[in-house]
């Protein structure tokens, strides 16, 4: 029997492994140089993506400071007023005399403030209007078309409030009228005829030379800040009543939408049985999450005016109606906010002996605190912004006052845009209207910067 091996072994080919080595050497390279090249194809897109993200951005705020930056500047002159006493010819104030019974004293009030209403204000401001340019003394019928209306009423109001201002001379700041804002400002184009121009060629020629002479000049217009909106007097429109209503419905959805908020998304997340009931809640929270706006709008106008009776129109109902639609949001939110914090942080509480509502009030709800706080506040943002449901409870309704509490009639700042948007006065009100949304862009951007610093506050690394 023989012991040797008769099969043999095949030989080894070092010509045909290298050829193999260098086969899979060019496959890897091939897979790395496509996975390389995907990797630069995203970034590149992602980077272009980014690029023209920020594009648009700058593009939409450069186009609203174009537009809104001038409107808080506004043709204006600065005149000497004599308040003479031959034209406020009401005597003086009345005071209560003695042996004179309530019913008397207002009856002497009462006509005091009818002698105070026939006196011809506008000459006043005419009469200045020639003291500081006597050139225009010609064309004295027409000077009260080149200041706004309610600076007559504005002077009035003045001596009823201090009547020792009769028979002094006080410099005053009055506005022009919008008509001629807009034609000095430009916004008109002055090779219409005449016929489709809002100023006659008489009122034209002096607007020209007054702000020639220096008369009418352009100024910081703070008059936007405190006054109501007007539709008698579009120069004076304001938006003080748009920014309270904003300010009182913020508030009512701070004070209501988050507490209410947190405590479910805390319920929910920490305490709540996991069963078909809170399956159903979830489900039902996201789903409102989704719901339109207007739709909280007709739930409100049902509900809070149509059922409830309260006022048409108030900041309270605007704020009950922006809680309802942030709600959703701010419980989910939440409810994100608390899933991040590790599992281990309860474990170690609960191991240590602290009971549930310990270990989530002491250690779970402080980590999860700037997230909650984070969302909270966006969520109180986008309601800011909100115009459709404001909409159907009655607050694009025209209100002439400065809202004093959340029960008064009112606006919002961006129903004011809208109305404004729309409004006749198309040119002169376009500069107001970019005007309101960089007032309502600075009260959002302050919100979202106020968010991220109390998320550096609060922030606790693990």
């Amino acid at each position: 029997m023989s012991t040797s091996n008769s099969s043999t072994l095949p030989q080894f080919d070092a010509e045909a492994a290298a050829i193999a080595r260098d086969k899979r050497k060019q496959v890897i390279a091939n897979s790395l140089a496509k996975r390389h090249r995907k990797e630069k194809a995203f970034k590149f897109f992602g980077f272009t993506a980014v690029l023209s993200g920020l594009f648009f951005v700058v593009l939409l705020f450069s186009s609203i400071l174009y537009k809104g930056l001038p409107a808080f500047w506004q043709t204006s002159m600065t005149l000497p007023i004599n308040f003479d006493a031959q034209i406020i010819d009401v005597g003086p104030k009345p005071i209560p005399m003695e042996n004179e019974n309530p019913a008397q004293y207002e009856q002497r009030y009462i006509a005091w403030q009818m002698k105070m209403g026939t006196v011809d204000w506008d000459a006043l401001i005419v009469n200045a209007m020639i003291a500081k340019e006597p050139s225009v003394a010609a064309h004295r019928d027409d000077l009260s078309s080149l200041y706004t209306s309610s600076e007559a009423y504005r002077l009035r109001d003045m001596v009823f409030k201090d009547p020792n201002l009769i028979g002094q001379t006080k410099e005053i700041n009055l506005l022009a009228d919008a008509n001629v804002d807009v034609w000095l400002a430009g916004n008109i184009d002055r090779d219409l005829p005449d016929a489709q121009q809002q100023l006659s060629p008489e009122i034209r020629q002096l607007a020209d030379e007054l702000k020639a002479k220096g008369v009418l000049e352009n100024t910081f217009n703070t008059n936007i800040f405190y006054s109501a909106d007007s539709r008698s007097s579009p120069a004076t429109s304001g938006l003080a009543g748009a920014f309270m209503g904003s300010l009182f419905m913020m508030l009512i959805v701070i004070f209501i939408s988050i507490p209410i908020g947190v405590a479910s998304a805390i319920y929910l997340e920490e305490f709540a049985p996991k069963n078909v009931i809170t399956d159903i809640i979830e489900v039902n929270i996201n789903n409102l999450a989704a719901v339109p706006s207007i739709v909280f709008g007709l739930l409100g106008a049902a509900i809070f005016i149509g059922w409830m009776h309260l006022p048409l129109s108030a900041p309270l109902v605007g704020g009950l109606v922006l809680s309802l639609m942030t709600l959703p949001t701010v419980i989910i939110t939440t409810r994100a906010s608390l899933k991040a914090v590790p599992p281990s942080i309860r474990q170690a509480a609960l191991g240590l002996g602290a009971s549930r509502v310990q270990t989530v009030f002491h250690h779970v709800l402080p980590l999860a605190l700037p997230g909650i706080l984070t969302g909270a506040i966006i969520g109180v943002a986008q309601a800011l912004g909100e115009t459709a449901p404001l909409l159907l409870i009655g607050m694009s309704a025209f209100v002439s006052s400065v809202p004093a509490t959340p029960f008064d009639q009112s606006t919002a700042l961006p129903v004011q845009i809208f109305l404004w948007q729309g409004n006749e006065l198309r040119n002169f009100f376009e500069g107001r209207t970019a005007a309101a949304i960089i007032v309502l862009l600075a009260m959002m951007i302050s919100l979202n910067a106020f968010a991220v610093w109390l998320r550096k506050k609060f922030e606790v690394r693990w």
